[in-house]
């Protein structure tokens, strides 16, 4: 049972904005090599990411940046099984990589979050959070470290491959199936889509017609919601407005999902162009 897992930090929505990467190599199925990587992102910290990891500026402070970093990582994961939970991850690295034009990595990735819901019945629709199911297993850990969270997804898969008797291998070619189920008028994605258990609200200008996201964010699996709940687990902002965050206007959205960040919800706030790239995701 030999995989990798990663895990990234950004500093702000923009998911290329990678300030901090944890690796932690597995080799039958034990720890043999771990590492932090700060990463200087060239870019600004936005102060909702910075509450949730507690990484600045200072802290990346003579790091080098995504394009001089990546090589290691490339080295590491080359031909290999690489793990994250959910997929942010993945779509994060990628981003990077094509902020720097340098391609992709070249690995086999795997979502823990997929084989847990497929896994432990109480996770199959929700509350498959890295935390969530840490606390269900027992696992001791800081949440938002990289290295702690690349750590956790590894022994959440090892565990999961003990409860469930199937193999690395397998579980592969298991979590790759797909369905899409849909409503003419709210929007909600089956169980087996990459994006499935999370809650999209859009704001802002967006590219695509507001009905082709929400089309395109159902066939990924997730429901579609107006407004920003308890539900939301993620908000997408247009581009355009992702760029004047620094500092300015925000929409009304916006605003409360941060408010519900701050008060413990778990919220992702990304661009679109990030939203397209985790919807296009299931390859």
């Amino acid at each position: 049972m030999d995989f990798i897992a990663v895990d990234v930090e950004t500093a702000n929505p923009n998911m290329s904005s990678i300030c901090q990467i944890g690796v932690v190599v597995f080799e039958s199925g034990k720890e043999v090599y771990s590492k932090t990587i700060f990463v200087n992102p060239e870019t600004w910290f936005a102060p909702t990411n910075i509450q949730i990891h507690g990484i600045t500026e200072q802290n990346v402070i003579g790091a080098q940046n995504f394009s001089h970093i990546i090589n290691s990582i490339r080295e590491i994961t080359e031909n290999q099984t690489v793990v994250s939970h959910t997929h942010f991850d993945r779509v994060a690295l990628n981003q990077a990589c094509q902020k720097y034009d340098i391609p992709n990595l070249s690995c086999q990735w795997l979502d823990t979050a997929r084989v847990s819901r497929r896994t432990w019945e109480a996770f199959s629709k929700k509350g498959y959070g890295l935390k969530n199911l840490a606390n269900y297993l027992g696992l001791k850990f800081e949440h938002h470290n990289a290295e702690q969270d690349a750590r956790t997804a590894g022994l959440i898969l090892i565990e999961a491959i003990r409860v469930s008797g199937i193999s690395l291998n397998q579980w592969m070619k298991r979590v790759e199936s797909r369905n899409y189920q849909n409503s003419s008028i709210k929007r909600f994605g089956n169980s087996e889509g990459v994006l499935s258990g999370e809650t999209i609200v859009f704001t802002g200008a967006l590219s695509l017609p507001r009905k082709d996201a929400a089309n395109r964010a159902a066939e990924a699996g997730a429901n579609v919601s107006s407004g920003i709940t308890k539900k939301t687990s993620i908000l997408v902002v247009g581009d355009q407005d992702i760029d004047r965050l620094a500092g300015k206007s925000k929409s009304s959205k916006h605003i409360k999902a941060e408010k519900l960040m701050s008060d413990g919800q778990e919220i992702k706030i990304i661009g679109e162009s990030d939203f397209l790239a985790l919807s296009s995701a299931a390859a």
